[in-house]
């Protein structure tokens, strides 16, 4: 047994047990003939450090991961970051910058071998900071999503896809990025409320019969317009579809047809349609029969004004940006009368209505997005997404909480093809080559696509590059070394685990690929499906979604049987976390302040299947507090002589008190494991919360204080032994949730055969349960609770010990008297008196069917607490009543904030409870 120190602190545990366990190889599988548990790290940013949200993802998955190897199960962590092309692009080409340099002053490949040596660098950042949350993930297979191995499989996705028609290149519309000048995904387009404006314009119909109304936020766009829509059943436009308009400005004849996005509630009920700048008049446009190869383009990759394929716009246009341009339209159709002016509340004319607009812009570039109309690689969603359709519907995935699959089913059922193609230089080249007449070869290597061109023919590779998460969309399988069917060596030895305590640490995974003797599966078919994937719900479809598509396409199974979806962990009002309101919390300044252990645990706690998690540093600031109580309590346990138990079964028992503690510790592992097994880590956080807090320290370890001491009660060997073995339970449960301290404290209790990481989950075995002793403990646990409350309420001395006198026990209650006398005189500080109460004031207390006289007369001024408390119930009703007022109050309870109505709720039941207990408290007097 090892002393503890004094005082808990987390710092001085923390490094050394990760330094541990990861040295000692304990993260990686090491049970070849049990039972394979699998799940995926999403891969972080290569350029990331940790925030909040990872945080509370890698907690989660961690104390799955934990849990599962306790219950000796072969668990496999798969760790690794995602090269994340723009994001890496432009930390380079920052660095570059700040040197002078520019990424084209440089080949390509000199460029991406400065990429590289970034990464060997500063690419590492954000692994350390996962290993001090304490991430058991197997660091020895770390994987990186342009390693060989992982870019290999990734190359013959794309190429089998395209072989099968469902990856093929197409001109559409896409989210333009002109600072980065690259395609980039919905998930980086951030959406902004922007002051601008509403110009409605004048048409002309070419036959010279007068005109049509059309409105537009964007009127430079009309440049390049091909259509005006109005809704087919717009009875004011039936004579006007088919019929031509002369676009202002550029002369072109452009018709007017019939479709229903045009909202006849809207404006004027007309709309100017430019597929080639807007994602709804692109799908118009089609429906009108232009093909996206004769769309009009009227911008160049850097949004400035370029001419289009028919040659109609002035030269004094061209080269603008596009908000030159816009005052310039602008100006040239006011000069032509084109424009209608707006007329305000006052009467006064202006050119257009001021607007809100909801604007796109990159979130890295923060330049706006323009839809373009580019050639770019696609991959046929819809195909892809009917079998993760079918697996969610028949429950082959289940997706957790399950309020969940209504989004998944819509968005699935109505997917839009995925533009996989990026135009960088860092990532996955696309395997692709093209001929001087722009015919595409599509293949694994540049040998194989010259030998499909035929000998002679010059090709030139597609400088594309692929969406970052095309290649994190197969990180269940090709982690694993998918498509290879034999397994390779790991890319590191490993040294030797320690034996398990059931003999299941057979030496590390590393020098066996995690498999049996002879067995030749590959790391990949062993380990696929998953078990679980833990994701926040923001990546459902750019990730998640994915993985479902290509998994079951590529290895004709579900990548994961079920899909843990988490919320956000938002500020304390509810808000949103951003850098621009300044309320993001930085998890790495909360581990140092109280703890990771402390962290974890309220990640933990706080998530609820469905809600966001509001940050509440008090509540990090409590579980460190909670953590310092079992602490405490260890230190108790040494000097009382309670050690580490020699049996996971528990001690014989015959102290109802001891009994009493062995059920509580059995019911609490139930409540643990129903809750993990439905995923709900609140519920299992509380259950050990509850019961390490109250049963066992606040209770347990006072009542057993006369059997430790030696206050004329028997059994106190058997009590140290129960006592060692139910804080050895409690170490277990709590590991997965406060791996260092519960680790450290394995430990400080004894000598070990094994660390605590690879120890037993232990049994919930209901033979433990004794009803009686339950009983006589409740019934203990009530009486003191409530000598102790009413002693409080009526100022009662805390030294000072008072008579009580029993009336109308029962012989069950006599015995249980006499059985606990001792516990009671310490706890409740009282003693037994025999006969009648005297006459006077007196605390009277009824717990079953015996009432509890305590005479008061001699230890407190009756008359002077009997005005005190009378005082105190009137001020709490007088507040109760005023709160009651406030919240019966429509205007109040309509108009102020949800926040100050849940308040004043609250404040209204705290006055209300303290009302009745000081009324009780004035009742007892007698």
């Amino acid at each position: 047994m090892t002393e503890l120190a004094k005082t808990f602190d987390p710092a001085a545990i923390e490094a050394k047990w990760y330094a541990h366990w990861e040295g000692t190889g304990q993260f990686r599988p090491d049970r070849p003939n049990a039972e394979p548990w699998t799940i995926v790290n999403p891969p972080p940013n290569v350029t990331g450090s940790l925030h909040i949200g990872h945080a509370l993802d890698n907690t989660l998955q961690d104390i799955l991961v934990r849990h599962a190897r306790l219950k000796g199960k072969d668990a496999l962590w798969v760790v690794g970051t995602d090269h994340a092309g723009i994001a890496t692009q432009m930390v380079v080409e920052r660095q570059m910058n700040a040197a002078g340099e520019k990424r084209t002053d440089f080949t390509r490949e000199a460029f991406i071998d400065r990429v590289w040596q970034w990464k060997a660098e500063s690419g590492g950042e954000i692994t350390s900071q996962l290993r001090r949350l304490g991430c058991s993930m197997d660091w020895e297979n770390e994987r990186f999503t342009m390693d060989p191995g992982f870019s290999k499989a990734v190359l013959k996705v794309f190429v089998e896809l395209h072989r099968q028609g469902l990856l093929y290149r197409d001109k559409r519309l896409v989210n333009w990025d002109p600072g980065l000048g690259t395609a980039i995904s919905d998930l980086e387009v951030e959406t902004r409320e922007v002051k601008g404006s509403f110009w409605r314009l004048r048409y002309p119909l070419a036959d010279g019969s007068g005109h049509i109304e059309v409105a537009t936020t964007r009127p430079e766009t009309m440049l390049a317009d091909m259509a005006v829509a109005v809704h087919p059943d717009d009875a004011r436009y039936t004579a006007l579809i088919g019929k031509q308009v002369r676009l202002p400005i550029t002369g072109r004849l452009i018709p007017i047809v019939a479709d229903e996005h045009a909202d006849p509630e809207l404006g004027s009920g007309a709309v100017k349609i430019t597929p080639g700048h807007d994602f709804n008049d692109f799908e118009v446009g089609k429906r009108a029969g232009i093909a996206a190869r004769d769309m009009l383009n009227m911008l160049d990759a850097k949004a400035r004004i370029v001419q289009t394929a028919d040659g109609l716009i002035p030269d004094a246009f061209l080269g603008l940006s596009t908000a030159e341009a816009r005052k310039a339209v602008v100006a040239r159709l006011k000069d032509e009368g084109i424009l209608i002016p707006h007329v305000d509340k006052d009467g006064e004319e202006h050119d257009a209505e001021p607007r809100t607009i909801q604007t796109p812009y990159g979130d890295r570039s923060g330049v706006v997005i323009e839809p373009w109309l580019t050639d770019q690689w696609y991959v046929d969603a819809a195909t892809l997404a009917k079998g993760p359709v079918e697996a969610v519907r028949d429950g082959r995935i289940q997706i957790v909480p399950k309020t969940w699959e209504k989004t998944f089913f819509n968005w699935m059922e109505n997917i839009q093809p995925w533009c996989v193609s990026r135009q960088l230089w860092w990532g996955h080249q696309i395997p692709a080559w093209f001929d001087a007449e722009g015919n595409a070869y599509v293949a694994e290597t540049e040998e194989e696509a010259q030998a499909q061109a035929g000998a002679g023919v010059a090709l030139t590779r597609d400088p594309d590059v692929l969406d970052t998460w095309f290649s994190s969309a197969l990180w269940p399988f090709a982690t694993m070394g998918w498509p290879d069917e034999a397994d390779h060596p790991h890319p590191s030895a490993a040294s030797p685990l320690p034996p398990s305590p059931d003999g299941r640490g057979k030496g590390p995974a590393a020098a066996g690929g995690g498999k049996g003797e002879g067995d030749a599966q590959a790391e990949w078919q062993r380990r696929y499906p998953n078990d679980v994937l833990i994701s926040g719900f923001d990546i459902l479809f750019f990730w998640d979604a994915r993985m479902m598509m290509q998994g079951m396409h590529f290895l004709k199974d579900v990548p994961f049987r079920t899909l843990y979806l988490h919320g956000l962990v938002r500020a304390a009002d509810g808000a949103k976390m951003s850098k621009s309101k300044g309320n993001v919390v930085n998890p790495q300044g909360l581990i140092d302040q109280y703890g990771a252990d402390a962290l974890r645990f309220f990640m933990a706690a706080m998530e609820s299947q469905g809600r966001d998690i509001k940050m509440d540093e008090k509540r990090v600031e409590g579980y460190r507090n909670f953590a310092t109580k079992l602490w405490n309590a260890s230190r108790f346990c040494q000097s009382n002589g309670i050690g580490a138990s020699s049996t996971p079964e528990p001690p014989a028992a015959t102290l109802a008190v001891n009994k009493w503690i062995v059920a509580e510790t059995v019911q609490t592992i139930q409540a643990v494991d129903l809750a993990l097994a439905d995923y709900r880590f609140d519920g299992a956080a509380d259950a050990i919360y509850q019961f390490v807090w109250s049963r066992f320290c606040d209770w347990y370890l006072e009542l057993i204080k006369p059997v430790l001491q030696g206050e004329g009660v028997e059994g106190a060997d058997e009590t140290r032994a129960v006592a060692g073995w139910v804080l050895d339970q409690i170490l277990v449960l709590l590991h997965p949730f406060m791996p260092f301290i519960t680790e450290e404290l394995w430990h400080a209790m004894g000598a070990r055969e094994y660390d605590l990481i690879v120890a037993k989950w232990p049994m919930a075995d209901a033979r433990a349960l004794d009803p009686a002793a339950a009983g006589e403990i409740e019934w203990l646990i009530r009486l003191v609770s409530e000598v102790r409350a009413a002693r409080t309420e009526l100022n009662v001395p805390p030294g000072a010990r008072l008579p009580v006198h029993v009336r109308d026990a029962s012989a069950a209650t006599e015995a249980r008297l006499s059985a606990q006398a001792a516990v009671i005189a310490r706890l409740a500080r009282i003693d037994r008196a025999e006969g009648a109460a005297p006459e006077g004031g007196a605390l009277q207390i009824v717990v079953d069917e015996a009432t509890f006289v305590l005479p008061l007369g001699d230890v407190i001024d009756l008359a002077a607490e009997r005005a005190r408390l009378t005082k105190a119930i009137a001020a709490a009703e007088k507040e109760r009543d005023a709160l009651a007022g406030r919240l019966g109050n429509p205007s109040f309870v309509e108009r102020a904030k949800p926040e100050a109505v849940e308040k004043a709720k609250a404040d209204h039941a705290d006055k209300a409870a303290e009302a009745e207990r000081l009324a009780a408290a004035l009742g007892r007097l007698g």
